[in-house]
């Protein structure tokens, strides 16, 4: 991992690997960059692969107070702008994908290509809302541990609770490694994001809906807000909310897919 400190003054951990195109991989919720080594390992030999930490997740550092979208996106602006990228492919999971469309919304000039893995433009709804502040009295008084412990497994596939343990784990610990202010102020940020269909509709790059059959965390309406030409709709099959775990071959197949093509629109980058 390395680290960057960036003009905000926040510091802020990463991986980076491989030469080509820059793609940079945004993590969801209680997770780190750890999440994507396994697909890394194979991107990696045909693109440059960027995996930040989330504010307050993985090695980052956190800070108090909610997290908004377009916080997290400014801080993914940042980092590029230290490393002196100006366009990227960028891929959001879950909360990432909020985030990587707060980018798209502020920084479109800077985008070779957009992608949603498990993630959606629709905004949380009360229930939704309610669930958030939960999370964050819970982490508040309880700490994150037992917080991750009943998270992680919803994000897989009901068959793999069960036949991949040892991915399951993998997710508790990178979990644990969340700070509390990290899970708070994602959690309250995510409850505040506004509706960005309207963001996807106006992108004009190439943009990947990644979703899988089995994902319990974003349901079967909200996985493909729109058709469009130059939108590509993928659904792996046998899924969950983790296909980076679940099933990485498949996903670095889709995403080096995707690159391609978005590299083709784009002509030399």
């Amino acid at each position: 991992m390395k680290r960057q400190q960036l003009k905000n003054g926040l510091n802020v951990a990463y991986a980076d690997e491989g030469q080509g195109t820059p793609v940079v991989l945004l993590h969801g919720f209680c997770g780190s960059s750890r999440y994507w080594d396994d697909a890394a390992a194979l991107l990696k030999t045909e693109m440059r692969v960027i995996a930040p930490d989330a504010r307050g997740h993985g090695e980052s550092d956190a800070s108090e107070g909610p997290y908004a979208m377009e916080l997290l996106a400014e801080d993914v602006a940042g980092l590029l702008d230290e490393l002196r990228i100006p366009r990227v492919v960028l891929l959001g999971h879950s909360m990432g994908g909020y985030a990587a469309l707060a980018f798209a919304e502020t920084y479109p000039e800077r985008l070779i290509g957009l992608g949603l893995v498990h993630s959606t433009t629709f905004p949380d709804d009360e229930a939704g809302k309610a669930g958030r502040l939960k999370v964050a009295d819970r982490v508040a008084k309880e700490g994150v541990r037992s917080f991750v412990d009943e998270l992680a497994p919803k994000l897989f596939a009901p068959g793999h609770r069960t036949s991949m343990p040892e991915a399951v784990e993998r997710a508790k610990t990178i979990g644990y490694g969340t700070s509390p202010e990290g899970v708070i102020g994602g959690a309250l940020g995510m409850r505040e994001r506004p509706d960005r269909l309207r963001t996807l509709e106006r992108i004009g790059v190439p943009v990947l809906l990644l979703a899988g059959e089995e994902d319990a965390v974003v349901p079967p309406e909200k996985r493909f807000p729109l058709a469009k030409p130059n939108v590509v709709r993928t659904e792996l099959k046998a899924t969950g909310h983790m296909s980076m775990m679940e099933n990485p071959e498949a996903f670095a197949r889709a995403v080096a897919d995707f690159v391609r093509l978005a590299e083709g629109a784009a002509g030399d980058v």
